[in-house]
């Protein structure tokens, strides 16, 4: 039997148009797509995939909950392309002993965090 493979994520948001124009200027996805009624963004082997929906507010009332993680190769230029759309930081660009963090909050309150880590820790953990 084949094992389940996670391939994407769906965000629901009241302004899928909004919201998409905003994956798409934050964090250039590999490819864009329109696939039915749904915004389908590539990253890497996982798609998001934004669509509309009626039954949820404007804002996330629990942006906790699920925190979108993003490996990206240069945490610097990421954050500055996210500070030049006027993003709202959770956690600013740190540091963690040679890995890069920050979190944003995207235009539906949702949490996207921008990681690039150190080749140590990358080699730490395939180690394990």
């Amino acid at each position: 039997m084949k094992r389940p493979s996670l391939d994407s994520i769906l965000l629901a948001s009241t302004d899928p148009r909004r919201l998409r124009e905003w994956y798409v200027a934050a964090l250039d996805p590999e490819e864009t797509a329109d696939v039915n009624q749904y915004g389908v963004l590539r990253f890497g082997g996982f798609h998001v995939l934004i669509d509309s929906r009626t039954d949820i507010s404007d804002k996330n009332p629990e942006p906790g909950r699920v925190i979108l993680n993003f490996d990206v190769a240069d945490a610097r230029a990421v954050a500055a392309r996210m500070d030049g759309l006027g993003v709202t930081w959770l956690a600013g660009l740190e540091d963690r002993d040679g890995s890069l963090f920050a979190t944003a909050i995207d235009p539906d309150g949702n949490y996207v965090q921008i990681i690039q880590l150190s080749e140590a820790h990358r080699a730490a953990m395939a180690q394990r």
